[in-house]
């Protein structure tokens, strides 16, 4: 197969399809199912995805919770509105912090910024790390539990920035799967918002297992492409942890030909990334950049349950990688007209 090239991951999307709300229920989006060896296109709705799953086969979802990343402070002397958005702690002791400024060209090493109407809560810009990227530092006098109460507080839901609208309080919770326990991501792991408590339910009497796997999802998760050359593009490093219990109830079902589905990109990504030699999921817990695009040789999962992403985008890259690249298009054409939503809060597909 030749190297593919970035244009061929472009196609034009109609702005009215980007999805700014979430479906009424979480399981009654639309989902469409696609059979790559027949190459079969199915229209369902989400809670439909119980009827192809059996006993003893599993589902491996990312459990990573998303914090409150967007802050909006003062500058100090000017008072100018800066929003931070708060990327990953760099050190728990020190109170320091990896975030992005906006407008950055405001902000300079050794500028105070305050947070909350009663400035209670005040950082130190330290370091420049990159254009927008910035190291802050807080000052805070205090344990650790009310430091971070206090972000929890000033902080809001990290919708992302395609979504135009304000943030609503529903956000709090429909931007967050309801399995969701690790705290550390920026962004949700959008394909696993459309399981509700009794379809998992449903699931669970069905006899199909769930093994847990938490990748930390970064903004890097985002970012488009725009290298022609895919090879060249750097995928930004995200924390993956995969347990022994997760490894086991993966290897098992392998073991017995039963059917192993990863419930989004970022648990898909994670188990790529700690693969044996022979093709079994390891225990891992360390840091991925890993970035799948066709040709790629998926090792553990063998179905896919994602949303439908933007064009030029890594997450379509490696949909491409998993499906086969002319399926993937005819699926996406088919969507857009059949009026699927896209993006976050928008359908979902189930790839066989």
């Amino acid at each position: 197969m030749s190297k593919m090239k970035l244009s061929e991951f472009s196609f034009d999307l109609p702005e009215e399809l980007i999805a700014e709300y979430p479906s009424d229920n979480r399981d009654e989006a639309r989902l469409m199912v696609i059979h790559r060896k027949t190459g079969k296109i199915e229209h369902k709705l989400f809670k439909d995805v119980l009827s192809y799953f059996s006993e003893g086969d599993v589902m491996i979802r990312n459990n990573t919770r998303v914090f409150p990343a967007r802050m909006y402070g003062n500058k100090e002397k000017t008072g100018a509105k800066i929003e931070v958005f708060l990327l990953r702690e760099l050190n728990r002791e020190s109170l320091l912090w990896d975030v992005l400024v906006d407008p950055a060209r405001k902000i300079r090493i050794g500028n105070k910024l305050y947070f909350g109407e009663d400035d209670s809560l005040v950082a130190e810009v330290i370091d420049n790390t990159t254009s927008r990227g910035r190291t802050l530092r807080f000052l805070f006098d205090g344990p650790y539990e009310e430091f971070k109460a206090k972000i929890t507080e000033f902080g809001e839901t990290p919708l992302p920035k395609y979504i135009k609208r304000a943030v609503e309080e529903s956000d709090e919770e429909r931007y967050q799967t309801i399995y969701a326990k690790e705290e550390g991501a920026v962004a949700a792991p959008t394909a696993g918002l459309h399981f509700s408590r009794e379809l998992l339910k449903r699931l669970e009497i069905k006899g199909v297992n769930f093994a847990e796997v938490t990748l930390h999802v970064g903004l890097g998760t985002f970012r488009s492409v725009e290298v022609e050359d895919l090879t060249k593009h750097k995928m930004d490093s995200e924390q993956v942890i995969i347990s022994e219990e997760a490894v086991r109830i993966v290897n098992e079902a392998k073991k017995n030909k039963k059917r192993v589905c990863a419930v989004g990109t970022t648990s898909m990504r994670a188990i790529e990334t700690s693969v044996s030699t022979t093709g079994d999921l390891k225990p891992f817990d360390g840091w991925s950049n890993k970035f799948i695009f066709p040709p790629y040789d998926f090792s553990i999962a063998d179905s896919l349950i994602t949303n439908f992403h933007t064009p030029l985008s890594t997450l379509l890259m490696m949909i491409s990688a998993f499906c086969g690249h002319e399926l993937m298009m005819k699926a996406y054409h088919e969507a857009i007209q059949e009026k699927y939503r896209f993006y976050s809060y928008g359908d979902a597909m189930l790839i066989l």
